[in-house]
């Protein structure tokens, strides 16, 4: 991250915060911009977590609202997001009761992919030196999840890494690096347990 950012200032390349955001590049979350936008995205989802569920249109509404593009994503309250264009789904989306993305960076979701409850989808990351860390500095990874992936209850999905199509990641699990297709992962960090043979 530190030769891309050193590129960008030997050729005279300007870039705001977010363009550093959303290139992998370290930035401050705390620009004006961000903090509009997230805020924005903040108050898209306390609308949705404060519609009823038989107000299904006025619900599907902010949902595409806060995504950016017409689906038929199905999300449960409460929800939460950081910036909410980042997260791009495909067709019959669904995520359970208390999931979590954080959109720094862009999530790519297949098609039919779900989300049991408390599942956490992080692109962002911070320095592991303190000194740095403390300045407010942070960097974010894309994620890209395939088609018919099933994430269990509490699944947490780290910043950076790819899941293949048919993956279902067990209950509890935490995804730290990239998982094959058609495969039943489990376990702290995830890895395949079992070979699915799909037809």
């Amino acid at each position: 991250m530190k030769i891309k950012l050193e590129f960008a200032k030997n050729y005279g390349i300007f870039m705001n915060e977010k363009e550093k955001m959303l290139s992998g590049l370290m930035y401050q979350s705390w620009d004006t911009e961000l903090i509009e936008e997230r805020l924005n995205a903040k108050k898209l989802c306390f609308k949705i977590n404060q519609t009823c569920p038989t107000e299904k249109e006025l619900r599907q509404t902010l949902i595409n609202e806060l995504l950016g593009q017409e689906t038929d994503a199905w999300i449960e309250s409460p929800f939460n997001c950081d910036y909410g264009y980042n997260i791009k789904v495909g067709k019959g989306f669904y995520a359970n009761h208390g999931c979590t993305i954080l959109d720094c960076a862009p999530i790519t979701i297949g098609d039919n992919c779900l989300l049991a409850p408390g599942v956490v989808i992080a692109t962002a990351g911070h320095p592991l030196d303190p000194v740095e860390r403390a300045t407010g500095e942070e960097f974010a990874k894309p994620i890209t999840i395939g088609n018919d992936v099933w994430f269990g209850a509490n699944v947490t999905v780290c910043p950076g890494v790819t899941i293949g199509d048919n993956v279902v990641v067990g209950a509890g699990s935490v995804v730290v690096k990239n998982l094959p297709a058609n495969t039943i992962c489990a376990g702290s960090p995830a890895k395949p347990i079992r070979t699915l043979d799909i037809q």
